[in-house]
């Protein structure tokens, strides 16, 4: 067995409670410590006289305790002041022992390390780590900057050190067991380290290494160990695929039947399709054409008409004779391609259905049962679509609206509920959130990508402006003139409930004040945690105009579509990303008028934030904001990488490496000839048994 892949529990010290807490942070095996990265550094090569600390500096000092005092008042405390010819500094300790005051006595030296901070009497440290300096030749120092590790309940730094050591300490003595798997020529070209020498330079790191290098990603051994997950990443991405490659799906062939029925489809469509369209419909029906499942990702622009497409695909399917499910992220979205794919589908001999959470009872085992039997032709659903209940009779296609917003796990989970004797269904996958290039090199790397470039005709750029939250009378006024003319308004707050912190607008309170102040308009509210039929009720009561104003939460940012609100208010947008703020700009210019979408921010507002809001004012194309973003925020945030099921990293950082990204797909690609035997060593040491995206 190899030594890495062995338990903890054969470390000195590392008892079974221990080997318990640390499995709670994941780490089961000496490689899982090995990777187990420091999140911060502490400097404890140099002694720093009293006389040059300000607040905030986390440093270690040496001196002589002048005196020692117990405060009685307020909340008990012991108050020891020490010296070191240069100044003095208070230390003050809330939990304390009697042995802790009789070692504390006037005139022993001591040497302390903690943040410090301004106190009653000047200068101070609360509870800082001390030792009694018996020999005045002991060193005090460290020769290296000491790691501080992630932990949890019952561990301490001073028991994942230990262990740590331990486990480089074996590998020195068996320098095979970190085997470099990327290329030597690779490592020389970026000037990256060997593996061993990298890791040992990240669990301590002498002199020559900054804390603020090691903070912000600089340093070449963080660099070469953030390259390396992220390459395996990919090729595992890679893997998945060419697996896919290698299945079993139903081909839809091109019959008499299914040409007629297509010709009748686009006919009877209120609006002719754009060239961008209908170059996405040509490469979905190639792709469906083949005997290997389709893994496409369809990006396009808010309102460029992705679901017209989708709808398109499914015909496909049905005149082949199999099933459609669509997956959407929300009820309220859900409820509306139900609604569209009603007209589209009207006059086909097929069976639309609608299956969520909320449907109970008889109702939801008509549906089941139409699933099963094969009544029902396309089935429109959120994540209930892949419940255990679930059974298709003929599975041949899963269309997925707003992919990010599912994890991975997810999305294999509904196609394996079409496998049927070794055929899978194709895959259709939609995001209006414009991806840059190199995020999805890595995040979709699985997938063919179709992007539809091009507005329908007639569709106007929305105007945006950026005005001070000092102008909200003046916009409320505007809203009287807005409704005048039988026009719709949004207007959106970024939280439900008062915050005192971010100081943002509840939409409840929102509500009451507009309500207050425009007694001739019809206001509603609309918010995440009401429940969905009241959500439902809301939506469709301003779609059919028996609301004037609607107030909600970034709730309505996806998909909901009203041709006759043209107005936007959003506030607080300097909290929110730039895809989410063009997304929710998507929700108007829908109609055939000119379209206003006002941003009204809390000043004073920072350089970046001004510069970010100024970007969305001056282009309304989100491939462009989506690149801005990324640059700005960081992928984590563009993408929704935080969310379940999506990757996750041990020591990458997506918003501080994205500069490798291009580097790691271009390389990544060369494995596949030049190096395959790396491949499983690679995913084996980084992804383990967490591959759940890459093993179907």
């Amino acid at each position: 067995m190899n030594t890495l892949n062995q338990p903890v529990g054969i470390l000195t010290g590392i008892g079974a409670q221990t080997a318990n807490r640390l499995q709670k942070l994941g780490l089961c095996t000496l490689q899982d410590l090995i990777f187990h990265l420091p999140l911060r550094y502490e400097d404890r090569t140099r002694v720093y006289p009293i006389c040059s600390l300000k607040p905030g500096m986390t440093v270690l000092i040496s001196g002589k305790v002048e005196f020692i005092d117990i405060l009685p008042r307020g909340r008990k405390s012991l108050i020891c002041r020490i010296s070191d010819g240069t100044g003095f500094i208070s230390l003050k300790f809330f939990h304390f022992s009697a042995s802790q005051h009789n070692a504390l006595k006037p005139g022993t030296s001591i040497s302390c390390f903690a943040e410090v901070r301004y106190g009653f009497a000047g200068l101070e440290m609360v509870h800082p780590e001390y030792k009694v300096i018996a020999n005045p030749d002991d060193c005090i120092t460290e020769t290296r900057l000491t790691p501080v590790y992630p932990l949890t309940e019952g561990l301490s730094q001073n028991v994942v050190r230990k262990a740590v050591k331990q486990a480089l300490e074996l590998c020195s003595h068996e320098p095979e067991l970190l085997t470099d798997w990327i290329p030597e020529s690779i490592l020389k070209q970026y000037r990256y380290p060997a593996l061993a020498d990298a890791i040992r330079t990240l669990h301590a790191p002498d002199e020559s290494v900054s804390i603020e290098a090691l903070q912000n990603g600089s340093v070449p051994a963080l660099k070469r160990l953030a390259f390396e997950e992220l390459l395996t990443h990919y090729l595992s991405l890679r893997i998945t695929r060419n697996k896919t490659k290698a299945w079993q799906a139903p081909s839809f062939l091109e019959t008499a039947t299914g040409k007629v029925a297509a010709e009748h489809f686009i006919r009877s469509l209120p609006f002719k399709l754009t060239g961008a369209q209908q170059r996405v419909i040509a490469e979905i029906e190639a792709d469906c054409r083949l005997q290997h499942p389709m893994m496409r990702l369809v990006q396009g622009d808010v309102g460029s008409g992705k679901t017209i497409v989708s709808a398109y695909a499914a015909l496909l399917a049905l005149t082949a004779g199999y099933q459609v499910a669509v997956m959407a992220p929300t009820e309220l979205l859900a409820e509306q391609h139900k609604r569209n794919f009603d007209v589209w589908f009207d006059g086909f001999e097929t069976q639309v259905t609608y299956l969520t959470g909320q449907l109970k009872g008889n109702a939801r085992k008509a549906v089941l049962q139409a699933l099963e039997d094969g009544s029902a032709g396309i089935i429109i659903g959120t994540h209930a679509l892949f419940q255990d209940a679930v059974n298709f009779h003929r599975l041949g296609l899963i269309i997925i609206d707003e992919q990010h917003r599912f994890g991975v796990h997810q999305r294999l989970a509904l196609r394996e509920k079409g496998q049927q004797g070794g055929i899978r269904p194709h895959q259709l996958v939609m995001t209006a959130t414009p991806i840059p290039r190199t995020l999805a090199m890595l995040q979709y790397s699985d997938l063919d990508i179709s992007i539809i470039d091009e507005l329908p005709p007639g569709r106007k750029p929305v105007v945006t402006s950026v005005i001070p939250a000092e102008r909200r009378a003046d916009v409320i006024d505007r809203i009287n003139g807005w409704v005048d003319k039988k026009k719709q308004v949004y207007w959106v707050c970024t939280l439900i409930e008062e915050s005192e912190v971010l100081q943002c607008e509840a939409a409840e309170k929102t509500a009451e004040t507009l309500t207050q102040a425009l007694p001739n308009v019809r206001v509603a509210l609309i918010h995440g945690r009401m429940k969905s039929a009241e959500k439902d009720a809301v939506m469709q009561a301003f779609k059919n105009h028996q609301i004037d104003l609607l107030v909600a939460t970034t709730v309505i940012e996806v998909g909901v579509d009203v041709p006759n609100a043209g107005l936007m208010i959003i506030e607080n947008p300097e909290r929110l990303g730039l895809s989410q703020l063009h997304q929710l700009r998507g929700r108007v210019g829908r109609g055939n008028d000119d379209s206003y979408c006002l941003l009204m921010y809390q000043a004073p507002l920072s350089d970046t934030a001004r510069h970010r809001l100024g970007v969305l004012r001056d282009s309304n194309d989100g491939f462009v904001i989506a690149e801005k973003d990324l640059e700005l925020r960081g992928p984590g945030e563009v993408m929704g990488t935080r969310q379940t099921g999506q990757m996750h990293f041990k020591i990458a950082d997506l918003a501080r490496d994205s500069d490798l990204l291009a580097v790691v797909q271009q390389i990544g690609d060369t494995f596949f000839t030049h190096s395959p035997q790396a491949i499983q060593p690679l995913c084996d040491r980084w992804l383990g048994a967490s591959t759940e995206y890459s093993e179907v």
